[in-house]
């Protein structure tokens, strides 16, 4: 049976990749922290990740481990880099080590998000915040090392586990009104749909970087109104500008204005697997939303 490495198990990717893969392969799976079938790993320390790899020795290491927090990554360079840079730069280094598959997971946050236009992979990454540039140099450690990888980009997240969905639904139950921002467009992509295309490209030695969102775009303004609308919540959404945010927040780090990924690569390379529309896939997602335990 196929071995599957999983770094970041425990977060929202980790556990749909957990479901999508259930009962067709050995997983190995990992986290920082250990549990219950869960190794402690450091992906930061190279040594630690060589000793797991040498000794399980998988065919596939999947890359589901991060530093996300945006705003967290401007006060914490080092920490960003260490996990989003040099982790990816271990896990290349192991897997062509031992001969394995690597699929790394980045973001729509390596442009600018300067131009309204839909990226594809072959336009030059321009990030702005600590976090899309440390990504970026993941990107680039993964290139450089690994003989077999694919990395793939996704954008606005959402699954079991800490997500936007679920932030806002919990600020429903406290507000009469919210305000979101309506000028940063890109793609909801859940979590679901990015283990299937996961699943489908390690299968294959379609090798390379693609990008890996849902269908379609929106802001964060109207993905809230239409997720508030299909649970029935009543709360009102305003829509503010990035500007009038920064002001509530100037802390904050710049966000790309607009991040659209488009899947050229997936839908140049195959025609046997395809994203679901965002709409679509927000319609799975919230057929079996706990809205008691947001």
């Amino acid at each position: 049976m196929k071995k599957v490495l999983v770094t970041g198990c425990n977060g929202q990717l980790g556990r749909a990749i957990q479901k999508e893969y259930a009962g067709q392969v050995e997983f190995i799976l990992t986290d920082v922290a250990e549990g219950e079938n869960i190794t402690s790993l450091d992906i930061t320390d190279i040594d630690a990740v060589m000793t797991l790899a040498l000794d399980k020795k998988p065919d596939v290491i999947i890359n589901c481990a991060a530093l996300t927090n945006v705003d967290g990554c401007e006060k914490m360079w080092d920490l960003a880099y260490k996990i989003n840079a040099i982790g990816p730069r271990n896990l290349a280094i192991a897997a062509t080590t031992v001969g394995a598959k690597l699929v790394h997971v980045s973001t729509d946050y390596v442009f600018a998000g300067t131009e309204r236009a839909p990226r594809t992979e072959f336009d030059e990454p321009n990030p702005i915040s600590a976090y899309g540039k440390t990504k970026l140099e993941g990107e680039h450690f993964v290139r450089q090392f690994a003989e077999k990888f694919f990395i793939l980009r996704t954008a606005w997240l959402y699954g079991d586990g800490k997500n936007f969905v679920k932030t806002m639904v919990r600020a429903s139950k406290t507000h009469d009104e919210v305000s979101v921002v309506c000028d940063q467009f890109g793609s909801p992509t859940s979590a679901v749909e990015l283990a299937k295309m996961i699943h489908f490209l390690e299968g294959t030695d379609n090798y390379g970087i693609f990008h890996a969102t849902c269908e379609g775009e929106t802001n964060w303004a109207d993905f809230t109104e239409a997720f508030y609308k299909k649970l029935g919540i009543k709360t009102k959404v305003n829509h503010i500008t990035s500007q009038e945010y920064a002001n509530m927040n100037p802390d904050a780090a710049k966000r790309p204005a607009y991040s659209n990924l488009d899947n050229y690569m997936l839908r140049l390379t195959t025609d046997q697997f395809a994203m679901a529309n965002w709409e679509d896939a927000l319609d799975v997602y919230l057929k079996d939303f706990d809205m008691e335990n947001c």
